[in-house]
Formats: structure tokens, C-alpha cells, sequence
């Protein structure tokens, strides 16, 4: 079975796997998402799990000549059927437990697996290969009457199951003539017999995820492909912090390359500008606990942003002891922020240096597999503005249990000053170019739309001082795109000040309401875009060489934004039929990752990608007829 990116996730705000057409999981980092692949063999370079294979939990039945699989309606709950030539048949129910106990929330770090005989007298095998250390070893194990224990590097997950241990530590092939349980979880003792709880698990996961999609405002149309993606988008929520990773994968190569090209990166890690998207497009669908739970993780970032590093280095010298005969280290009073990193681990980890593992062969042998991201050393302007997107509908929506109030808005205001000062400095742009450095009309546009919300939030609070200030702030910054980002030889915007580049994201000035999409530049622009970077149905992000040579997949994303302006400027059905094109690259389970090759064949980059099913959801709720039509 060649190795393909048709997998289907499941997961629960803590524990996230993805399970491969055969029912196998090949992909599961513990104790968290950014962890040590515990199943790994999704990077292990091989075309299929043989003997010796290793980071894979498998469960094969003999004789198999037919699989079948679907998410059971509006969960992430995967039911996988498999068949044999003879008529027999297996039912394997795989999901992360998520529910309500004892007035909170239960999402540990565990995977149930049902597996029940539909017919005929199947047989068997069940090969449970967890690695440790990125693949470098298998998983030392103990056994007891019930349960096998596997010890990874950070920690220690339990199997505790009704099937004979021996069979599974064996891998022996047997007759399966009753329903067997697994849960694969903390190192600790079940309180009942595994079926009545992973039944009872059951039940109450699917309860929880059906109540949690009624809360959706859906559009008319579209709404599986909706609801799937909006599920999957709560999966990639790290939820004891409120982090929102980019995807659940790392190192998923950008496109095919015989010996690799370096376009393999980490992404299980929080990006303010994909997080500011995703609760964007959520919000859209009426999803507040998303957008709350990440308002926390924001906080805290900003909080450390206005502390500097003076101070944080005290304050870290304190805590270890090293000071401790002092008092704590005041807080500053300047209120001057520092700088703010584009991604941070998912527990606020501000360093995520980057390494190669080598033990892991990479996506179909296409290496490096990287674990952390140098991005972390990056100047990206744009995420001041996105910490605003994020936080501003905070001031607004009286749904939240806890509103923003006038102490979260002067807590903001350096974050905003950050962006005045940096909106006509070079950065590394939204890209995350490591080679140059210019200064990116996005980022500025960003910048603007920092200072512009500001305005807003000082306006609902009454702050008329403020509100004053920080519309003059946002003015100074529109006339300096304005004049800058301007080519008046080409008639349009730019991608860099003084440039003549296109880039796609020039197309997001509509969506942050820095320009409408019926003014005369903006629809010049939108124009050069489509004719330079459009490459059949898809959108590259840009056509220039960076620095691994000139891109050869399109931008997922990209697309989406395309049909966002196709729609826009009055095309429509243009955009309805390109939306359609993009519904039918989906992966079996619904979803999207980065990047496509330019003839829709294939799949490419991290999966599943966030921006991608944020693309999803906004244009299907621009798109869709209206609820009124029905009515």
C-alpha cells in the first residue's frame, strides 16, 4: 500500500491520531501534539508496514479483499469495515474519549478502538508497534494479566483490553468470535471492564460532539463538508492552553521530489496568523468556545510581550532559585511591548529550534523530517495586527463568559504601538522567506488593521481619547501603503513596498476591509493577481523563487482566497464551479492539506492544514443561497 495523505484524524483536544484506508494508526505524537511520534510510520519512508515495521497500530484480518470507512455523522468517531473474499466481516470503532465527568472536562491522553464481528467467522491480527525517540527504537514493554505497558521517552501508555494479551504481544492471528475492547491511555487501572467503558466512552463522545455541531450556524448548503471541516479544525485545539496548531503532521514534503528539496517543515506548533484564521472562520459559524479558549492562550502571550526581556530574565532567575532571597521582580508600568514571535509551542514556548530526526526516512523517503521551527527567530509584522483580529470581537460579543474590558484593551494598546512602529520595517512576511528580507505589503496591511480595531474597541468602551488616537495612528499607516505599496507602472499594488512581486496575499486587503472590492486599485490588482499566479483551477502563493527554488505546488488557501474575489467581483458561478473543483481535491475524510500538485492529482504538505478548511468554511458560508430561499 503506498503511502498516501488519504487519512482520516481523529482526536480529542489532547490525544490526536490519523488512521490510514486500511484502518491502521500511522500517525500519534504523545504526551502532546508537538511530541515524539508514538506511531510513527506515516514518516518512515517505507511504502507499506511490513514484519519488521515499526510505529504502527494495525489490526488485519485474513483474507481481506474490501475496506470501507466514514466518520459516524457529525463526530470524529471513524467506523472502518473490512471484508473477506468468504463473507466475513469486522466493524472497528476508533476515537479519542471527550466528554463531561464530574463537572469537567475529559480528554485524556488515550485512543479507544471497538472491534466487533458483523458476520462469517473472521480471523485476526493485531500488531501494536509503538516507537520512541522520532523512530529511533521500538517501546520497551511489561505485560500483566490484561494490559501491556509501552515506555516511551516522555511517557507511559497503558493497553488495557478483553482480547488475550498474549495474542497482541505475539501478533498471533485468532478467531474473532466476540466483540474486543482496547484502550490505549494513562498508565493506570480501569474501574470497570473494558467494554462497559469504552462503550459507555462511546456514547458519550458522540453525545458530546452532536451537541457541539448543533451550536453551528451552517449555511443552506454544503454543510457536511462544513461541519467536517469545522470538527477538524476543534481537533487541531491543544485545549489545556487554548493553542491552535497549523496541522497535526510535520515534514509532509510540499511536492514530490526524488532526494527532497528542504520544503519539509514542522507545523504542530501555534502560528498567531493561522490561529487568528481559524477563529475567524469559526466565528462565522458561532463557535465562541474556540475563540474564548484561545483568547486565554493570547493573553498570556501579550502579557510576556509587554514584559521584556529584562524583565523576563529576572523573573526566570527568581523562579529557578537563583535570586530567591530577593522579592519577586516588579512588573514594568511603561506599557511598551516587546517583540512578539509569528509561532510559539503550544504550552507558550517561545523556543522551537530546529532539528532533523534521523531515524525517520520521511514521507515515501522524502526527507529531512524536521522536529521545531526556526520561524521562531523570525520578524513577521503581520502578527500584531492578527493578536487584534483576534481578540477585537472580544469587545463585541456579549455570548463570551468573559468579555473584554477596558483593562483588556490598555493591555492591548503596546501591541498596537508595535505595529505602528514596525508597519514600514522589512520582515520575513507571512511566507517565512529565510533568505531575504523586504517590506511585505501584507504585514503593513496588518499593521493597519491593528491600530483601525483598536479604534473600534476604544469607540464600544466609550474611550473617545482613544478612539481619537488610534484612528489617527491607523490613517498614517493607510497613506503609507498607499503611496508605497503602489506601483503606478503596473497599475496596481504590489506585494513589497517599491516592488513590482505579486503575491496572493495581497488579496486578503478585502477580507481586513483595508480596501472594497469594487474600488478601481483594488480591482487592478485582484486582476494582476488571477493572470500571474492563477495556474488553472489552483493559486500559487507566489511565482518567484525563494529559497529553495521557484514553488511547485499550488497554495490550498490561495485558491480559496481566489474564489473569495472571483465572487466578489461578480463571478460567481466562476466561483461557486472553482469552489466545487476544490471540494472534489478532498481526501476521503473530507479534508485538505497545504498544497496540490498543479494537475489536482495529488495532495501534498502538512495535514490537515488549517488554513486550508478555514478557506473551506469562508467560502462556502460567502457562497451558499441563503436559508431565506428555503423558507
Amino acid at each position: 500500500m503506498s503511502q498516501s495523505l488519504d487519512l482520516f484524524p481523529i482526536g480529542n483536544c489532547t490525544a490526536s491520531a490519523l488512521i490510514d484506508r486500511a484502518g491502521r494508526f500511522v500517525w500519534a505524537c504523545v504526551p502532546r501534539v508537538d511530541g515524539d511520534p508514538f506511531f510513527s510510520t506515516l514518516l518512515g519512508g517505507k511504502d507499506s508496514v511490513d514484519e519488521a515495521g515499526r510505529g504502527v497500530w494495525a489490526i488485519e484480518v485474513e483474507g481481506a479483499v474490501e475496506t470501507s470507512q466514514a466518520y459516524l455523522r457529525n463526530t470524529p468517531i471513524l467506523r472502518t469495515e473490512i471484508r473477506t473474499a468468504e463473507g466475513a466481516a469486522v466493524e472497528i470503532l476508533d476515537f479519542a474519549p471527550r466528554f463531561t465527568r464530574r463537572g469537567r472536562r475529559y480528554r485524556p491522553l488515550a485512543f479507544v478502538r471497538m472491534v466487533t464481528p458483523l458476520s462469517g467467522a473472521p480471523r485476526i491480527r493485531i500488531r501494536l508497534r509503538p516507537t520512541t525517540n522520532y523512530g529511533e527504537q521500538a517501546c520497551y514493554q511489561t505485560t500483566g494479566s490484561n494490559h501491556i505497558r509501552y515506555m516511551a521517552k516522555d511517557v507511559t501508555l497503558r493497553l488495557t483490553t478483553d482480547a488475550p494479551v498474549s495474542h497482541i504481544q505475539n501478533e498471533r492471528a485468532f478467531r474473532l468470535e466476540e466483540p474486543i475492547g482496547m484502550f490505549l491511555g494513562p498508565d493506570e487501572g480501569l474501574d470497570a471492564d473494558v467494554a462497559t467503558i469504552a462503550g459507555q466512552m462511546l456514547r458519550e463522545t458522540t453525545g458530546y460532539w452532536r451537541g457541539w455541531v448543533r451550536t453551528l450556524s451552517v449555511p443552506l448548503e454544503w454543510q457536511e463538508a462544513v461541519i467536517r471541516a469545522a470538527i477538524t479544525l476543534k481537533l487541531c485545539a491543544y485545549e489545556e492552553t487554548g493553542a491552535i496548531v497549523a496541522a497535526l503532521t510535520t515534514s509532509i514534503p510540499e511536492h514530490q521530489a526524488e532526494d527532497g528539496d528542504g520544503r519539509n517543515w514542522d507545523y504542530r506548533y501555534c502560528w498567531l496568523r493561522d490561529a487568528y484564521y481559524v477563529v475567524q472562520a469559526l466565528n462565522r459559524l458561532g463557535a465562541a468556545d474556540m475563540l474564548e479558549n484561545y483568547l486565554g492562550y493570547l493573553r498570556n502571550l501579550v502579557d510576556e510581550a509587554t514584559r521584556g526581556p529584562f524583565q523576563r530574565t529576572a523573573e526566570l532567575a527568581w523562579h529557578s532559585g537563583l535570586q530567591r532571597s530577593e522579592p519577586a521582580p516588579p512588573r514594568p508600568a511603561n506599557g511598551k511591548a516587546g517583540h512578539v514571535q509569528p509561532v510559539y509551542g503550544v504550552g507558550l514556548e517561545p523556543v522551537l529550534t530546529e532539528w532533523i530526526a534521523p531515524h525517520l526516512a520521511g514521507f515515501r523517503g522524502i526527507g529531512p523530517v524536521r522536529v521545531g521551527n526556526q520561524a521562531h527567530e523570525h520578524l513577521q509584522h503581520d502578527v500584531y495586527g492578527q493578536i487584534i483580529l483576534s481578540t477585537v470581537q472580544a469587545f463585541f460579543d456579549e455570548r463570551l463568559l468573559r468579555p473584554a474590558t477596558e483593562d483588556d484593551f490598555h493591555a492591548l494598546e503596546p501591541i498596537g504601538e508595535r505595529a505602528f512602529e514596525l508597519h514600514d520595517q522589512p520582515d520575513a512576511s507571512l511566507w517565512e522567506f529565510r533568505g531575504r528580507e523586504a517590506v511585505h505589503t501584507y504585514s503593513s496591511v496588518m499593521c493597519w488593521a491593528a491600530c483601525d480595531r483598536l479604534a473600534n474597541a476604544a469607540e464600544k468602551l466609550g474611550l473617545a481619547d482613544r478612539a481619537e488616537y488610534w484612528n489617527d495612528r491607523a490613517a498614517k499607516v493607510r497613506e503609507t501603503i498607499e503611496t508605497r505599496a503602489w506601483n503606478a507602472e503596473e497599475g496596481r499594488y504590489a506585494a513589497t513596498f517599491g516592488g513590482d512581486e505579486l503575491d496572493a496575499s495581497l488579496l486578503q486587503m478585502v477580507d481586513v476591509r483595508f480596501a472594497a472590492s469594487d474600488d478601481p486599485r483594488m480591482k487592478a490588482t485582484m486582476a494582476a493577481v488571477e493572470a500571474g499566479l492563477r495556474r488553472g483551477p489552483y493559486m500559487l502563493r507566489y511565482a518567484i523563487p525563494d529559497d529553495f527554488g521557484p514553488p511547485k505546488t499550488a497554495f490550498n488557501v490561495c485558491t480559496f482566497w481566489l474564489i473569495e474575489a472571483l465572487h466578489l467581483s461578480g463571478r460567481t458561478d466562476e466561483a461557486r464551479a472553482l469552489f466545487e473543483e476544490m471540494l472534489g481535491r478532498r481526501t476521503a475524510a473530507g479534508l485538505l492539506s497545504e498544497d496540490i500538485a498543479l494537475d489536482g492529482a495529488e495532495l501534498w504538505g502538512n495535514y490537515p492544514q488549517t488554513y486550508s478548511l478555514v478557506g473551506l468554511i469562508n467560502c462556502a458560508s460567502l457562497l451558499s443561497k441563503s436559508w431565506q430561499s428555503v423558507r
